[in-house]
């Protein structure tokens, strides 16, 4: 009698478990170019809090002052019992004291848009801030731009990410959302490949929240847009391109939380691994062995 030969990136279980094999799933670039993404934009999310504490407010249109109405609003207040925070969204009022608006520093609460622990220098520093912020931001597009290209080369987009018509099916598409909401996650090969939820939220990052953030944040410097006028106009002002650049900002921390729990509940080293060596383990099926 013989028997099956195991791969030889085969990982053997106990004989309670399936045998688990590596198998190729991130590219170089991938891997690189997505470390590089998260250093530079935990760097551009805390300066960028930095820059925002010097006038939080947002505004839609050409102007923006501290007598326009601002549909988004941290307000620091100042009463009786001392400072309070408070956000403004549209009509709606939120109590933030302790988080925005009015946070901790040296023991006591004082008036600050987010906290000192969440800004680079923690200090209020607009000018370093700025500085700090410009660096990063330019490592970040350029990084952004070697991530397409290389992509569009190796044909990364078209034959990983690029979702077929039977996964946009509608039946499809709510199949994925309920398995991912048993936090049901693919085995054997269907492991080796990202589902249409993955593909439709890495395109939608890579190819609409990315570029918009590089534009808007063009557009909000002086210099550039006196150059490219054109992006003032496709923006509706300065002030309305600084609301889309924090609603962009905002959309891929929302995005950056989903993905660091989905890494964490499907299998955090497993993930990891595969995110630094491009291997991935997946259990083998009986016919697989």
């Amino acid at each position: 009698m013989t028997t099956a030969r195991m791969p030889s990136d085969t990982i053997p279980r106990s004989d309670s478990a399936r045998p688990r094999q590596l198998v190729p799933r991130h590219s170089a670039l991938v891997r690189v170019t997505h470390w590089v993404n998260v250093f530079c934009f935990s760097l551009l999310l805390m300066t960028g809090a930095q820059i925002f504490n010097a006038h939080p407010r947002l505004y839609w249109g050409q102007y923006g002052a501290d007598n326009d109405h601002a549909w988004l609003a941290i307000d620091s207040l100042h009463g009786a019992g001392g400072w309070r925070g408070v956000v403004h969204v549209g009509a709606l009022s939120i109590e933030t004291t302790g988080l925005l608006g009015a946070s901790k520093e040296d023991g006591a609460l004082a008036p600050r848009g987010f906290p000192a622990w969440l800004t680079i220098p923690s200090y209020q520093d607009l000018a370093a801030g700025r500085r700090w912020h410009f660096f990063f931001a330019w490592l970040f597009a350029i990084n952004g731009a070697v991530y397409l290209l290389g992509g569009l080369v190796q044909r990364h987009f078209r034959r990983d990410l690029l979702p077929t018509k039977a996964e946009l099916a509608p039946a499809h598409l709510v199949q994925e959302v309920v398995d991912h909401a048993r936090l049901h996650f693919p085995k054997g090969e269907a492991a080796r490949r990202y589902n249409v939820l993955q593909k439709l939220t890495y395109m939608g990052v890579a190819f609409v929240l990315l570029p918009l953030m590089v534009l808007t944040g063009l557009t909000m410097s002086p210099g550039l847009d006196s150059a490219f006028h054109v992006l003032l106009d496709i923006f509706g002002g300065r002030p309305s391109a600084r609301s889309l650049h924090f609603v962009c900002a905002s959309l891929l921390v929302a995005f950056v939380v989903v993905h660091v729990v989905m890494v964490l509940v499907s299998g955090v080293w497993n993930n990891l691994r595969s995110m630094v060596t491009g291997r991935y383990a997946i259990e083998l099926d009986g016919d697989d062995q």
